[in-house]
């Protein structure tokens, strides 16, 4: 059961701003020091104990919380809140030695051993008691101490391990068909088992898709997606389930890991009481922003637009690249603003202290090894003062009127092997898309399949591939109701039980679209196909038969030249878009012709680099505007932002112009608009 939404993310007012703090890993005479510093960096939240179950609980009947009580005693005295962590993400060497079987087991039936972290069984009832018995002690202890702010569940599920193919975890994956299919005769006709004899008599004879001579059955293997999912849900839950009851005051967290692939964020962000993210964009990237972007896109997402938490980021290198390069001066600082411009309430960092030992101890902290006296720390300081000046934000929204279609069920299906084409991979058929977007200053939220979409003046699906009829329905009926959606290539081909349409692709869109999929052509490494409007395809293409639909664009080399490629279907009173190739950075020529019919219009005229968004809430409407580029900018305030405002950063005046220097950042409180254009 999810907490009523408070005015902020937790009790703590403004912008939460800290990090993941260790003091197990330090002397206790070095804690007072670090709150200290915290205090003078405008530190309000550490989050305490993720990895600390081994000094929580030295045996299996033995606890120590008198390092606990201390420390979240001194951390309350200097005013910083914690985000306190349930400590499960890595079981100790007794519990792993007292109970092996907790230790996961890949496919090709190795037993991972204790030395990392996350090491452990999803299904495993050893780690599941045991790490509800820490949960319930740590609860007991401190839901009512004046320093916890948040609870912290576990440490990025599906991090490290996804999946164990033990006997146990076998006996459980029956057990959730059971409860999926109920009968195996469903079972059966769902898998397809009449292909290649692999019927089934019993779900008793079933076991977790291990490694096999050759091609495991594709719903097995999607089927297993799901459950291993769940699995890790399930524990999440039970650890919610715990604070939920004996700490019903202070919401919960899970740390996700922007947009990965094993977890279906959109299940799990119904059991969270806010979303956080960790991220760690490249600095060796030159297009890093615009990949962090859609994955903070995604975070504000989850919950329906609502505030979300960046809970980890680097404050300058990582230490797991192959190559590890640092965040030159100002690039922490913009990075973070990017956060908050894509509705983040709370900016945090690994680690507060870096450490001296283990396997992070080159990774960046806002306290580094030279300590006060490095660059680092000046950026952790005068950011802490930049975060203290734009608190009015906090609560505040992001909002849009593109949506982007996004499900994690069809993304597994799609990336299955056996399919025409393997180089057919969710991200990369998304982020051309999301980065004509980001570009033309165009804000998207993402939706799951079953979305309702009416408020939306486009919808976006770059890719398909798996489509519930009832999810299809949805689509075509808000296009029929005057909506505007542009739909990718290889999309409608699958059914939930991943088995052909019947009739081909696309599928249940085919009457929305106004054309078949006759067959695909898939294009090979290195070979491009160029379209009549000078666009070049690669990676994909297909040979598609309009029916009601007519012909925007056309393939002028390769085998289907002459052949339609790009088509436009009026449907009711709306029109929806059918992109037959995948156009890489090409897209953004189709995009600008179906959003500018669907009256989307960029935010700003802003110069190349320059990242706009808004934020509206109770205290006015915000601005943002982020330099990613390498010189100096100035954006003219036009349109509902004439007025100009005051940049809270600076505490200057914006008119006219906002001039940015490089890796600069303005976020200007607008004022009202005295046409009463801004909606």
């Amino acid at each position: 059961m999810n907490h009523p939404a408070p005015p902020h993310l937790t009790r703590v007012p403004g912008i939460l701003y800290g990090g993941d703090y260790n003091p197990e890993q330090w002397p206790e005479e070095v804690w007072a020091e670090d709150a200290r510093l915290m205090r003078k960096a405008g530190v309000t939240m550490v989050t305490v104990g993720v990895f600390s179950w081994a000094r929580l609980q030295p045996g299996p009947d033995s606890w120590d919380f008198d390092w606990l009580d201390r420390l979240l005693d001194l951390l309350h005295a200097h005013g910083v809140a914690v985000d306190l962590a349930t400590a499960t993400a890595s079981p100790p060497a007794w519990l792993v030695r007292a109970h092996p079987d907790i230790l996961p087991v890949t496919a090709d039936g190795v037993r991972l051993e204790f030395g990392s972290r996350q090491h452990y069984c999803p299904s495993s009832p050893h780690y599941r008691s045991a790490a509800l018995r820490l949960t319930q002690a740590l609860a007991e202890r401190y839901a009512d101490h004046p320093a916890l702010a948040l609870w912290h569940i576990h440490n990025e599920y599906g991090d490290h391990v996804t999946e164990c193919f033990c006997p146990r975890s076998a006996a459980h994956f029956r057990d959730w068909l059971r409860d999926r299919y109920g009968t195996v005769d469903a079972l059966n006709h769902a898998w397809g088992t009449a292909f290649w004899s692999q019927h089934y008599r019993t779900l008793d004879e079933i076991e977790p898709p291990r490694t096999a001579p050759g091609p495991v059955n594709p719903t097995q293997l999607l089927d297993w997606r799901r459950f291993c999912s769940d699995a890790l849900l399930a524990l999440h839950r039970a650890e919610r389930d715990v604070l939920a009851q004996l700490s019903p005051d202070t919401p919960a967290t899970t740390n996700f890991m922007s947009m990965l692939k094993p977890l279906d964020y959109w299940t799990w962000a119904q059991h969270e009481d806010l979303v956080s993210d960790d991220a760690y964009p490249d600095p060796a990237d030159p297009h890093a922003h615009v990949t962090a972007s859609l994955n903070y896109d995604l975070m504000r997402s989850l919950k329906g637009g609502k505030p979300w938490l960046l809970l980890e980021q680097a404050p300058s290198a990582v230490s797991w690249r192959p190559v590890n390069v640092p965040k030159k001066p100002g690039l922490q600082r913009l990075w973070s603003l990017q956060a908050l411009a894509r509705g983040a309430d709370g900016i945090m960092y690994f680690q507060w202290r870096a450490s001296r030992a283990g396997a992070e101890k080159y990774h960046s902290a806002l306290l580094p090894h030279r300590g006060t006296r490095a660059r680092g720390w000046q950026e952790t300081v005068r950011f802490g003062a930049d975060l203290a000046r734009l608190g009015e934000l906090a609560g505040s929204r992001v909002t849009a009127d593109v949506a982007i279609v996004l499900d994690w069920h069809s993304w597994w299906a799609l990336e299955a092997d056996d399919h025409p084409s393997a180089r057919m991979r969710w991200p990369d058929l998304l982020r051309p898309w999301y980065t004509a977007l980001h570009a033309r200053r165009t804000t998207i939220t993402f939706v799951p399949p079953d979305a309702e979409l009416d408020g939306y003046r486009a919808v976006l699906a770059p890719n398909l591939h798996l489509l519930r009829p009832e999810h299809a329905q949805r689509i075509t009926a808000y296009v029929h109701g005057g909506g505007h959606f542009v739909c990718g290539p290889f999309s409608g081909v699958v059914d939930g039980h991943d088995h052909i349409h019947d009739g081909g692709a696309p599928g249940p869109l085919r009457t929305a679209l106004g054309l078949s999929v006759d067959e695909f052509w898939p294009v090979p490494d290195a070979q491009t196909v160029r379209l009549t409007s000078g666009a070049e395809a690669t990676l994909w293409t297909e040979w598609i038969v309009p029916e009601d639909a007519e012909t925007v664009d056309t393939y002028a080399s390769g085998p289907l030249a002459g052949r339609p490629a790009v088509t436009r279907n009026t449907h009711g009173s709306g029109t929806a878009w059918y992109v037959s190739c995948h156009l890489g950075h090409d897209i953004g020529a189709v995009l600008d012709r179906a959003l500018t019919a669907a009256g989307v219009r960029p935010l700003l005229d802003a110069p190349e680099g320059v990242e706009a968004t808004v934020r509206t809430g109770a205290h006015g409407t915000y601005l943002f505007l982020l330099n990613h580029g390498d010189r100096p900018t100035s954006t003219p305030l036009a349109g509902a932002y004439a007025a100009g405002g005051t940049d809270l950063l600076t505490g200057q005046p914006a008119h006219g112009h906002v001039h940015l220097e490089p890796l600069g950042a303005a976020v200007v409180r607008v004022h009202p608009d005295p046409q009463g254009e801004r909606t």
